[in-house]
């Protein structure tokens, strides 16, 4: 499969994107190695676009390069999911808050809360699509706060759980759509304490779906 970038898109930004859907659909698990002219031969791209993009998924955290040998694909510990959504519940309870708070265009929340809507009553959306969809809901809410620092916090969290957002517990689609609504209600009803207990809460409950999730793997 040869990538073909866009105009505004570098070759290197194209292969680490391939990479970071493949790492985060699971197509490429934890430990696996990212050989440069394994995945330039598999992509059909020169080797310096894939050494560009493997840099920047290990500064992104989704890939672990230790004592200088072949780079891997990350294994994110039990103890680091819990640590991550720890500070994402901390962060992210502010994020709600403050955006609860700030006059903000109400029409970005409107149409996610119509996508939202639609996901409900109409056909699944696919994994790819709703984690894509969940990472620019949380995106915004941190936007909002007006926050670039919390916004980049955020979204590099975000990343690092991402792998478990509905693709791994399907069972958590419903549920957190319902609990996406209630934040996008109270953001646009400014009312800041329920925006924040309503984050709380939705993170609270993708943390203990994840126990639930590992405790039967293991």
């Amino acid at each position: 499969m040869s990538l073909k970038p866009t105009a505004a898109q570098t070759l290197g930004q194209s292969v680490h994107d391939r990479l970071k859907a493949m790492i985060l659909a699971g197509e490429l698990p934890a430990g696996t190695p990212l050989q440069e002219k394994l995945f330039a031969e598999r992509l059909g791209v020169s080797r310096t676009p894939v050494r560009e993009a493997v840099a920047k998924l290990t500064s992104e955290g989704l890939v672990t390069r230790n004592g200088g040998g072949v780079p891997t694909v990350s294994r994110i510990s039990v103890t680091e999911i819990m640590e991550i959504l720890h500070v994402r519940r901390l962060l992210e309870g502010e994020t709600a808050r403050q955006a609860a708070s700030v006059n903000a265009s109400p029409e970005p929340f409107l149409a996610l809360r119509r996508r939202l809507t639609q996901y409900l009553e109409g056909e699944r959306p696919s994994v790819a699509e709703y984690a894509q969809f969940d990472e620019d809901f949380h995106t915004l809410v941190a936007r909002t706060a007006g926050s670039t620092l919390l916004t980049d916090l955020v979204k590099g969290l975000k990343l690092k759980t991402r792998i478990f957002d509905n693709g791994s517990i399907p069972e958590r689609f419903v549920p957190g759509c319902h609990e996406h609504i209630e934040i996008v209600d109270a953001i646009l009803a400014r009312d800041p304490p329920r925006a924040e207990a309503a984050m709380l809460r939705h993170i609270d409950n993708a943390r203990n779906a994840i126990l639930g999730h590992l405790s039967r793997l293991f």
